[in-house]
């Protein structure tokens, strides 16, 4: 395999700062399993974690990164499976954007032949996000309507494809027309530009006054002030991330009197609580993308040692769908 390699913070700072390590090969203990990495992921949360603003704060140094895919290449005492050569994806805390890897067993899940490396780095986090967003805190119904903010980026596209295949009717936002355009061909049943002042009335007219069952918001800001005025009777907010920066204040007279639940998910939490979820969701999810139901737009691949590159094509907000690092 060659050395194992990682580009890591050594300071707290902006991703331009990650260096390249060339470190020993890591061993795994007992219960745990090292991957060769073929593919990893890069999320919003891997900025933060380098800028100290995340929940997880790692000891320096540390490689961001919290989605691998590749092959199985050691495993720890007490484990018989998954064995040496499986091809896996895991999600991790950190310690994503290197050549191999070393995570718990519980982390790690077996992918399906049809499935290519880029595609399952690019699965963990955003459609588990979706899936348990929709499923366990949202309770989605068939035939409910889903409004999915910033639908055009990785955890939007995703909840847009899990919402589609779980029986829902989707309205997508997006901030741009190229975006909207992207959302449609996804399956998005209609489109509203969030940059125009008046999508909460848009999202009312296209419920015939009624508004959405489910509103999925990764975004925060003055978006969820705005959800609460096209949110259904008996509607659910499902609150996944502050992508605009601002965490908002809610006025629980409006949560009371409009008899809307507001939940939230933090997918990390379940690691915690409840891994058997996590599985499970994991399995249920293989099984939508083995049926074509639902599938990653992987928008751009960088090698593993322009990471930090990759990070500030994220950060700027020029991609759509998912940004994947090859080592």
């Amino acid at each position: 395999m060659g050395p194992m390699q990682a580009m890591r913070f050594h300071q707290l700072g902006e991703p331009n700062t990650l260096r390249l390590d060339t470190l020993p090969d890591p061993t795994p203990a007992p219960g745990e399993i090292c991957i060769g990495v073929a593919a990893a992921a890069c999320n919003f949360a891997d900025i933060l974690v380098g800028q100290g603003k995340y929940q997880i704060r790692p000891e320096l140094p540390f490689a961001p990164g919290s989605e691998v895919a590749g092959t199985v290449v050691a495993v720890g005492a007490g484990l018989e499976a998954p064995k040496v050569g499986t091809r896996v994806l895991a999600t991790l805390p950190f310690g994503g954007y290197a050549s191999q890897v070393v995570t718990t067993a519980s982390n790690v899940v077996p992918i399906p032949a049809s499935m290519p490396f880029e595609h399952a780095a690019a699965f963990g986090v955003a459609y588990l996000t979706g899936y348990l967003g929709l499923v366990d805190r949202g309770a989605l119904q068939r035939g409910e309507t889903l409004l999915v903010h910033a639908a055009a980026g990785g955890v939007g596209m995703a909840a847009l494809q899990i919402g589609k295949a779980l029986g829902a009717r989707v309205i997508a936002s997006a901030g741009s027309e190229d975006k909207l355009a992207l959302c449609r061909q996804q399956g998005a049943d209609a489109t509203i530009n969030y940059r125009d002042a008046g999508w909460p009335e848009q999202v009312k007219e296209l419920t015939g006054g009624r508004g959405a069952d489910v509103v999925y918001d990764p975004v925060g800001g003055d978006t969820l002030h705005l959800s609460t005025k096209c949110i259904a009777f008996n509607g659910r907010i499902v609150i996944i991330g502050f992508a605009s920066g601002q965490i908002p204040e809610l006025k629980l007279n409006r949560v009371m009197l409009k008899n809307i639940a507001v939940t939230g998910l933090h997918v990390g939490a379940y690691r915690e609580h409840d891994p058997k979820r996590l599985r499970e969701g994991t399995s249920e999810l293989l099984a939508l993308y083995d049926d074509g139901r639902i599938a990653p737009i992987v928008s751009a691949t960088y090698p593993l040692t322009q990471a930090g590159a990759a990070l500030e094509a994220l950060a700027a907000r020029r991609s759509t769908g998912k940004i994947v690092l090859l080592p």
